[in-house]
């Protein structure tokens, strides 16, 4: 039986948009000065909240499937299933980004600091709850 629970996924993507937004808020100032991609207007909300929240449902769903073929229990394994896939993606990707692209590292390790809160944040609640 699968431990794959459709309301976990729905509540870490939701989680997951939320600190994203809260932490491109916070960082959204520094980006624009790193990059020209990003001083200038935004996308509409209205356009860019759903395209957010599928991307985040699509995470959320892939940790959960993870999670739940994985021996992921308890805090500890939601912890380290989030930091082993933000190593395994997030890190090479941006990394390679800095190396073969030129992204000033700065850029890098913004959007990297996002994958990781995503990352074992929804680790931690697709997780939660299950027997250690």
């Amino acid at each position: 039986m699968s431990a794959v629970s459709p309301p976990r996924v729905a509540a870490a993507a939701g989680a997951a948009f939320t600190a994203s937004s809260a932490w491109y808020a916070a960082f959204g100032s520094r980006l624009a000065r790193l990059d020209d991609a990003y001083a200038g207007p935004s996308p509409s909300p209205a356009v860019v909240a759903p395209v957010e929240l599928v991307r985040s449902g699509v995470v959320a769903t892939a940790v959960s499937v993870l999670a739940d073929r994985l021996p992921a229990r308890g805090p500890r394994g939601a912890l380290a299933l989030g930091a082993g896939l933000w190593a395994a993606f997030p890190a090479v990707l941006l990394t390679g980004s800095v190396v073969h692209e030129k992204v000033p590292w700065q850029q890098a390790a913004i959007h990297a600091g996002d994958w990781l809160v995503k990352l074992l944040l929804v680790s931690a609640v697709v997780t939660g709850r299950r027997a250690a």
